[in-house]
């Protein structure tokens, strides 16, 4: 596959505090390894900030307006756990740019997958609403963007970040066009994403909330990934899957408290990689969120690339527990009555 990459020495300007997670470094550790492991192996594709139009068809005006007004202040508090800087806004304007571009070079065949190193992350951000380090919400931009021009009518967005990523399941909860499917911890904030929400209006149906358990190890998320994706994309046919890649999941990370490592990553990659071969043939979108461990973050981005830049290695037999399986019977009852999952 053609990997086309974000990455832009602007998105470190958003400054945290020296003691906040979400810190420039991140991003540091991931540039690092990308110029150790993938040089010349990647397209880069230019960042450029969204327009005022674009990051409208998510966010309101007011809540865009403050925005620009943290410009003028040295350091502020969107919320309690989302400080920024006086170049926060930019960041966050072009992070949200970087993602439509990457949806443009998609639909225009110059990358068979994308992935977009950029920070802040997004997916807690609502319409009027910053929160859990996000400002825009830059997976909801862009997915508006493909369907706004590009006419795409069925988009899977795949959140497997630990924390339930409450700002694409509520902004687009009722919108059939993309189809929501989470794996997190509802012991973690945002404390959202119940089993049982899955929808409403023509979008019922459309939402997936996996809730997961701490002991889960890879082989099972991995199972659960298989079992859910499988009859999932073969029954939506999405014409664009986007992932929302965190990787606060990881056994390493300060914060997530999980037992999962890189392979999940790669194994959930491998396994989109396998159930691709659908006539729309639909390009890969990934685009950072949490994940605070720098080695883990690195190392894990690097076992997705080698699984898209390489070539497609046989699935490995699985052996999960029977709380994974339990829960993928669980999930599959509750959406028994919408054909998808079928």
């Amino acid at each position: 596959m053609k990997v086309g990459i974000a990455r832009d020495e602007r998105f470190l300007e958003h400054k945290t505090g020296h003691y906040h997670p979400e810190h420039p470094k991140r991003l540091d550790a991931i540039y690092r390894m990308l110029d150790q492991h993938f040089k010349d192996r990647l397209i880069l594709v230019p960042s450029s900030p969204a327009t005022l139009e674009q990051i409208e068809r998510i966010h309101s005006p007011s809540y865009i307006k403050r925005i620009l007004k943290t410009a003028e202040q040295r350091i502020t508090s969107l919320a309690p756990d989302t400080p920024i800087s006086a170049e926060s806004y930019y960041a966050a304007w072009l992070a949200a740019g970087a993602c439509v571009n990457g949806i443009d070079s998609l639909m225009a065949n110059t990358c068979d997958a994308f992935f977009a190193f950029v920070r802040p992350p997004g997916h807690h951000a609502l319409p009027d609403k910053a929160s859990g380090f996000c400002i825009f919400n830059n997976v909801a931009i862009a997915a508006q963007y493909a369907i706004d021009r590009y006419a795409i009518e069925r988009i899977l967005v795949i959140d497997w970040d630990i924390h339930h990523g409450n700002g694409i399941h509520d902004i687009f909860y009722d919108n059939p066009k993309v189809l929501y499917v989470s794996t997190h911890d509802l012991m973690m904030y945002p404390y959202t994403g119940e089993i049982d929400q899955t929808g409403k209006d023509e979008g019922d149906g459309y939402t997936v909330n996996i809730p997961i358990l701490r002991e889960f190890t890879d082989n099972d998320m991995i199972y659960l990934y298989q079992e859910i994706l499988r009859p999932l994309i073969a029954g939506y046919r999405p014409q664009l899957i986007m992932v929302a890649a965190g990787f606060d999941a990881h056994a390493n990370d300060p914060i997530g408290r999980s037992r999962l490592t890189e392979a999940t990553y790669g194994g959930v990659t491998r396994l989109l990689k396998h159930l691709r071969s659908l006539p729309e043939n639909p390009p890969f979108f990934y685009t950072l969120e949490g994940g605070y461990d720098q080695r883990a973050l690195a190392e894990s981005i690097k076992t997705i690339l080698t699984e898209l830049t390489g070539g497609l290695s046989p699935m490995p037999p699985l052996s999960p527990g029977p709380a994974a399986t339990d829960l993928v019977a669980q999930v599959k009852k509750i959406h028994l009555p919408y054909g998808i999952l079928s």
